[in-house]
């Protein structure tokens, strides 16, 4: 009796552990890091599921030109690397129900400045953004500024700074701007196991009088207008005078001639 249950709880153990394991897909590699290219290779080895193709997907979106009628056999080729290759790759075949597996493409994360150029006015603040891609996205960010030729590490909550950070997004807030010493090159850097990435953001600090020079500028043109107006006017009055008085001067003159030619006309008839 104890022999049958003995040989009963074996059975039972032999079966949970063929469910738990599930249907077999040998992939290669298991994994890709910090590699210009690969081919992603997977091999469906259980004769129990007949497949009717079998396709790729990146990210969970299905890479069209992947989808193949192989039965139990899938391969991608990734000709170059970046990081917007970079991401959970699965191979997926069309059985019932479907199986898959997958294999994650990791590289250093790419990192850039939302604007590589920021304007900020004295005794106000700034905030400078720097965005992540790639997989996976940093675990660590750092933020530096450029003096000399040196890169000095900002603190947060130092002095006049506030780091606040996610794994896709940094943001540096500077508060009450110095025109003196606040103005540069600030870096941002974000690192995960794989590697380490930067950009920089050029930060000028202008006067609080810069935003009146526009409308200054404005205000001396039209007083500038006015002033060359307002001259010709005053210089082209007594010319126009001058050839009012010598257009009506004229007829005059017509008109004496002419009367004295007709008096001596006269004196000559007289005669």
């Amino acid at each position: 009796m104890k022999l049958l249950w003995a040989l009963a709880a074996l059975l039972l153990c032999c079966w949970r552990g063929d469910a738990s394991t599930g249907p077999q897909i040998n992939v290669e590699p298991s994994e890709v890091s910090n590699r210009t290219s690969a081919i992603l290779t997977c091999n469906l080895t259980d004769p129990t599921l007949p497949s009717k193709g079998s396709y790729w997907t990146h990210n969970d979106k299905v890479i069209e030109k992947s989808k193949s009628s192989s039965s139990n056999f899938a391969s991608y080729n990734l000709e170059k690397i970046t990081y917007q290759q970079s991401g959970r790759y699965e191979c997926v075949f069309e059985t019932d129900p479907q199986v898959k597996q997958v294999i994650e493409v990791k590289t250093p994360p790419h990192v850039g400045a939302y604007k590589h150029s920021e304007h900020g006015n004295e005794n106000d603040k700034s905030v400078l953004t720097c965005v992540a891609h790639g997989y996976p996205l940093p675990t660590d960010w750092m933020w530096y500024k450029e003096e000399g030729n040196e890169l000095k590490a900002i603190v947060n909550g130092t002095q006049r700074y506030e780091i606040k950070s996610t794994p896709n997004k940094t943001m540096l807030t500077i508060e009450d701007l110095n025109i003196e010493t606040d103005g540069g090159y600030y870096f941002c850097s974000g690192d995960n196991n794989y590697g380490q990435n930067k950009d920089k953001i050029y930060l000028r600090v202008r006067s609080r009088l810069a935003a009146l020079w526009p409308f200054l500028g404005i205000v001396a043109e039209v007083i500038i207008l006015v002033t060359v107006i307002f001259i010709y006017e005053k210089r082209r009055k007594p010319d126009d005078v001058t050839d009012d008085d010598d257009s009506g001067a004229a007829p005059l003159k017509s008109n004496s001639s002419a009367n004295h030619k007709e008096k001596n006309v006269r004196q000559r008839n007289a005669n």
